[in-house]
């Protein structure tokens, strides 16, 4: 017989390794420059319809679009002075970054004392602003009802935890609270309840409990394994009166659609009984940001429930925010935070464009607020630990 000649084996190659889920830093930067991006996508198209943003642009936005009265954006109202659009962000950002100086100085836990002492000096310190394209006060950007957090506390010396009360009910607080939700990564509960108190001085009302929502909403993106789901169902088991309501009725609708465009009407009709501003968001109602707990702002559910019909893909999730149209900004800064805590991926062409036109390093702020984060939380570790100790003593347990 024949001897055969042996032949080596072909090497059976190593099964590739999923990508690990993001961490804590990655999460952090992808939140903010997430919301910072999607602030800035936002902008041009604020305060329109969408029929009206596809009349403008000739169909949806896609990207970055420049303002939307072209070159005489400097007088044309309503947006004079500022240059909405070609990747500058607004207020939202603006606020985001101040919090995370607050943290960054106090380096704990925030209360409304905090922002008396911290948020309001920060709001009077020159910075750059990119919409109005020069160095200024933010405080001569924010609009009237952030305003009202100086007014109130630098001028008027109000108690800080009472200040909010009589403001006019909105988005403001809730625009800028993604960074209380990062500190309390992954426990949702505690977001809520940081975020009501740091809103105490700015809003009262839906506008204060949309606050402690998005923070917790951020928090709970920030869980391993989390979903879009699994966020709503843990702002679900937080949020209050119609806060709530509205919540659920337009997760309802975002739960049925994976397309935003046949979303943006729908989540529009399911909104509307909990939205006080009315049809034609440049001509508010009579009853209009008034305090009540049978409505909420339009901004968080509407920003819950595309990222539901986005799957909490970063870039599904905040176009269907920008075209939703009225006060996109915001509903993007909402959505854009939340989808890159999930893990989202912010487009880096996007993030390079906003990150230069904005003259801001949208990843410092984050880099900042992970460090702080692990701080405090290193000494709450402390704290829970001491508490263990003294309620054993006391219970007399071994």
């Amino acid at each position: 017989m024949t001897p055969t000649t042996a032949t080596a084996a072909e090497p059976v190659p190593a099964p590739s390794k999923p990508p690990s889920p993001p961490g804590l830093n990655d999460r952090i930067t992808r939140a903010l420059v997430g919301a910072a991006v999607g602030d800035a996508l936002g902008g041009p198209v604020e305060g329109w319809t969408p029929e009206q943003i596809t009349e403008r642009h000739g169909g949806r936005v896609t990207g970055i679009v420049g303002p939307w009265h072209g070159e005489n954006w400097r007088t044309a109202r309503p947006i004079a002075p500022y240059h909405k659009g070609d990747g500058h962000v607004t207020d939202d950002t603006l606020m985001t970054h101040a919090l995370v100086r607050v943290y960054e100085k106090v380096r704990d836990h925030l209360d409304a004392y905090a922002v008396a002492d911290h948020l309001v000096p920060d709001l009077l310190s020159p910075r750059w602003i990119p919409e109005l394209e020069a160095e200024a006060l933010p405080l001569q950007r924010i609009f009237l009802a952030e305003k009202w957090i100086v007014a109130r506390l630098h001028y008027g010396h109000v108690d800080p935890r009472e200040a909010g009360a009589g403001n006019i009910v909105n988005c403001g607080a809730a625009m800028y609270m993604a960074p209380v939700g990062l500190l309390n990564a992954g426990h949702p509960e505690a977001a809520y309840a940081e975020a009501l108190e740091v809103a105490a001085p700015h809003q009262s009302s839906y506008g204060r409990e949309a606050a402690g929502v998005f923070a917790a909403a951020v928090a709970a993106a920030c869980r391993p394994g989390a979903t879009p789901a699994s966020v709503v169902d843990a702002v679900l088991a937080l949020a209050k009166d119609g806060t709530r309501s509205a919540i659920e009725a337009v997760c309802e609708v975002g739960a049925r659609h994976d397309d935003f465009e046949a979303a943006l009407a729908p989540l529009r009709a399911a909104v509307e009984p909990f939205d006080t501003v009315g049809p034609d968001y440049r001509s508010p109602s009579l009853g209009a940001r008034r305090p009540s707990r049978l409505h909420a702002i339009e901004e968080l559910p509407v920003a819950l429930g595309m990222l539901l019909v986005g799957g909490g893909d970063y870039r599904r999730t905040v176009l269907g925010s920008v075209n939703y149209g009225r006060d996109c900004d915001s509903i993007a800064t909402m959505s854009g935070a939340i989808a890159g805590a999930l893990g989202g991926e912010v487009p880096a062409d996007w993030a390079q464009t906003v990150a230069e036109a904005s003259r801001l390093d949208l990843e410092a702020p984050a880099r900042t607020l992970a460090q702080v984060a692990r701080e405090v939380f290193a000494r709450d570790v402390e704290r829970r630990r001491s508490h263990e100790e003294a309620f054993t003593a006391l219970a007399g347990e071994r």
